[in-house]
């Protein structure tokens, strides 16, 4: 069989909106249309965060195609100053186009979820048809694309009144890009509530056609913003206190965040009934949290734990950890971040890192100012935090943790953590000792654990289970997991696990991303139930550092890290907003664990609040392909095959040059 062919024309370059059909993956949700659709709702949403609509319907048809309305400004629709063809044409076929980006000094949008303009060229790409209609100065302006090409040029429909704004879109998703394509009403409800409930006084409305034809018309509007929404949630239940309301933005200059930055929220506690948690930035839904929930929770705790060390509440042998404080707490939170940074396209997570120390600063104050003002109500909560405590340390005494089994014992180089609560435990493999050293200084020695990794790991991939021990280094981390090898079919004893999750810390670069290759083969190969029940994770360290230099008294110098070149921009960005010239920072791309001192080392990749980490799974559904693409990549006879991939697939690689 003849080599495939590898020249010239094997470079591919996708223009325009090309990369978003070839890989929609990477750039929206593909299970169903709701979130293309969700960036026309978002965009509306954020005219009405400007102050500029106090409006917004959507249509629903039975076909599933949608329209999306605000009464805004409307898109400019004049030709663009360096593009050369119509503003709104711009803004739904070019990806990183959009005004959002001029976040300082009266920017069209000074909050905003959308970041990187590859929001509605998304939706177009993804549409057999959408159709733009924009009111402004008096004119109706039309502009109609199919597939994300233009098919019928902008031109003037009509006229309107110049007090008449707005601008109107209809999308009919391509179904061939999507596992199913009925949009899901119960979510797309929730999703329009939710706009209503961020903005006070906003009316959003919802008409789904039905079978004969008629509207279905639902409608929202939340005078009271967070308090009544969280009253309707938590309706019929026991309060154990009455809800708090706050909210609290950055003023006039501030050393670490910009103004308007802060959050709003309302929470309580409830004796019975379900917990309901809610959280958005810039009025974007993050369902998986984040930094910011992570900093709602670190400043209320730190608030009643201070509570309850000023009236000496706390037994003898009780450590209240935050988990025990919010296992009842309901909550909604909403934040307004600068330049957020989200887990992927699809912003389920915010993980700027600065999104805790904001939201617990601007929390900590009204909460601290109310629990002084009711004391009988903060012991309440003291009370309910103590007994959950109480209740958590008794089921961890019942099964006790396998310190060693048989003649096993731990490795001598492992840095075990104080904890026997397998769920809260974490084991760091680090690549190094140096980095190995910073960690155990850094970590949090009551649930983290150490265990430094020398050199490169034994390729298992082809091992028999019976002969990987003869590595010491796999010995060492099956020994201290406290898990045998197995197979995924196998019925694998996992009694003896000792940390509930494993995470793989390497350095971010070359010879780091082969570390973790070889330990992922490790579990995927040897220990697959492992991978399987989510306990293999990879933890993501920074990329970068920017050094900042002092400037005067309340300018220490200060130091910056970030994970990507998304988030060194953002970085830049802000620095840049503070009148500040390129000469007073200094960037360095960031490659060795070792280079951090141990809180930098925490704060970045250890601390469970601030940190990236993945985790790994194993799916069902292409478990025969990924063990067919493990083998190929990691089997000592498939070495053409290996080549043929990479000529075939090799430009895919982000090169780390």
């Amino acid at each position: 069989m003849a080599a495939p062919k590898y020249d010239e024309s094997s470079v591919k370059v996708l223009k325009g909106l090309d990369p978003v059909r070839h890989r929609p993956g990477m750039y929206t949700r593909t299970d169903n249309p709701l979130h293309i659709c969700q960036e026309v709702i978002d965009n509306a949403a954020d005219e009405a965060l400007g102050g500029y609509a106090t409006q917004i319907d959507v249509v629903l048809y039975r076909n599933q195609s949608m329209r999306v309305a605000d009464n805004g400004r409307g898109i400019p629709v004049g030709l663009h100053p360096e593009e050369g063809v119509p503003t709104v044409q711009v803004v739904f076929t070019q990806l990183h186009a959009g005004g959002k980006f001029d976040k300082k000094d009266g920017g069209a949008y000074a909050f905003s979820g959308g970041l990187h303009g590859v929001g509605v060229s998304v939706t177009n790409a993804l549409s057999t048809r959408l159709e733009v209609e924009v009111r402004r100065e008096g004119q109706i302006n039309r502009l109609v694309f199919s597939g994300g090409e233009v098919i019928e040029p902008l031109l003037v429909a009509g006229s309107c009144l110049k007090k008449d704004t707005g601008t109107r879109v209809f999308v009919e998703p391509d179904a061939k890009y999507f596992d199913s394509p009925t949009i899901p009403v119960a979510d797309l409800e929730h999703l329009l509530k939710s706009k209503a409930v961020l903005l006070p006084g906003l009316i959003v409305t919802l008409n789904i056609e039905q079978a004969n034809g008629e509207l279905l018309e639902k409608r929202w509007c939340y005078p009271d913003g967070l308090l009544g929404y969280l009253n309707e949630q938590v309706a019929g239940y026991t309060q154990l206190i009455p809800i708090l309301q706050g909210e609290k933005y950055i003023e006039g200059e501030d050393e670490i965040f910009s103004r308007g930055e802060g959050c709003a929220w309302a929470l309580t506690w409830t004796e019975d009934g379900s917990v309901n948690r809610e959280s958005y930035v810039n009025l974007i839904p993050t369902p998986a949290g984040g930094t910011h929930e992570s900093g709602l929770r670190d400043g209320v705790f730190q608030v009643v734990k201070t509570f309850i060390d000023f009236h000496n509440l706390l037994p003898k042998g009780v450590k209240l950890l935050p988990e025990d404080l919010f296992s009842r707490c309901s909550f909604v939170l909403s934040a307004k971040v600068l330049d957020p940074q989200f887990q992927g396209q699809t912003k389920d997570k915010l993980t700027s890192r600065d999104g805790l120390k904001l939201v617990s600063a601007m929390v900590r104050s009204p909460f601290e100012l109310w629990l002084n003002e009711h004391v009988d109500l903060g012991k309440k909560l003291a009370e309910l935090a103590i007994r959950a405590a109480q209740s958590r340390q008794k089921n961890a005494q019942k099964v006790e943790k396998k310190k060693s089994s048989g003649v096993a014992v731990l490795p001598g180089k492992l840095t075990d953590c104080a904890s026997d609560e397998t769920e809260r435990c974490e084991l760091f493999l680090v690549e190094g000792d140096s980095a190995g050293g910073s960690a155990k200084m850094g970590r949090d020695k009551d649930f983290q654990a150490i265990l430094p990794l020398r050199g490169k790991v034994l390729n298992t991939w082809e091992v028999d289970k019976d002969q990987i021990f003869g590595n010491n280094e796999v010995h060492d981390m099956a020994v201290a997991i406290g898990v045998d090898p197995h197979t995924l079919d196998s019925a694998a004893d996992l009694s003896g696990l000792r940390y509930g999750k494993v995470i793989i810390m390497s350095d971010a670069d070359v010879d780091g991303s082969h570390i973790q290759v070889l330990l992922l083969t490790l579990f995927y190969r040897h220990f697959p139930r492992l991978v399987a029940n989510g306990h293999i994770y990879v933890a993501q360290p920074p990329l970068y550092r920017v050094d900042v230099g002092g400037s005067g008294k309340n300018k220490p110098p200060r130091k910056f890290y970030a994970l990507d070149e998304g988030e060194l921009t953002a970085i830049l960005d802000k620095l840049k907003g503070e009148k500040l010239r390129e000469s007073a920072w200094n960037i360095s791309r960031f490659k060795g664990l070792g280079e951090m001192n141990a809180e930098q080392l925490f704060d970045t990749t250890m601390n469970p609040d601030t940190r990236r980490v993945m985790r790994v799974s194993i799916h069902a559904d292409v478990a025969a392909n990924t063990r067919d693409v493990m083998n190929m990549l990691m089997s000592k006879s498939e070495a053409s095959s290996r080549r043929a991939w990479l000529e075939a697939r090799g430009n895919e690689v982000e090169a780390d040059l």
